[in-house]
């Protein structure tokens, strides 16, 4: 190739013996490694550039029931188990809620249609909201995924709305949790 070098590279294997590599095979393992990660990194952008997911669903059934509150600010790192992870006991009612939901998608996960493109964080379930009643109601026509999810997050957010919110459990550290 016009411009190249033509270097020799050596490959180790698994005796004393090295294999000669050329600049030409080099630069088709490099180009198909680039090309394989433009893929994933296209496919991870598509995925994540929807607007709408299971979290923002999960945030609008929220929002339905509780209209006044901020769910991401309230709820993502609450007591031991609202946001990333989960351990330990719950503080009080609110963090049970999410421990019960974490629970919930870890059977979620049990589900035999709940595969890997249908994985309860990104599955998306159809549903209503009575705002007047502060009610939801997952729809009929979901399949048996979408609709198990949808039930998760549907008795989370009814539950965080029986609950009292503590302020003190905000950015509870975790030693506290006794994990």
């Amino acid at each position: 190739m016009p411009g190249w070098s033509t270097a020799v590279l050596y490959k180790e294997s698994s005796g004393a013996h090295r294999e000669k590599t050329s600049a030409a095979e080099v630069l088709t393992v490099t180009m198909k490694t680039l090309q394989a990660l433009t893929l994933l990194a296209v496919g991870l952008f598509v995925a994540q550039g929807s607007e709408e997911n299971s979290l923002h669903q999960f945030r609008q059934m929220i929002l339905c029931v509780l209209p006044n509150s901020w769910p991401i600010w309230d709820y993502a790192d609450y007591g031991c188990y609202c946001g990333l992870g989960g351990c330990g006991t719950p503080v009080d009612d609110l963090d049970r809620c999410c421990q019960v939901h974490d629970n919930c998608y870890g059977e979620a996960e049990k589900v035999a249609e709940c595969n890997f493109y249908q994985y309860p964080y990104n599955t998306l379930y159809k549903y209503q909201c009575d705002k007047e009643n502060k009610t939801i109601t997952c729809n009929s026509d979901n399949g048996k995924c979408a609709m198990f999810v949808c039930e998760c997050d549907r008795k989370a957010a009814e539950c965080f709305s029986r609950s009292h919110y503590n302020p003190k459990h905000k950015h509870l550290p975790k030693e506290r949790c006794h994990c």
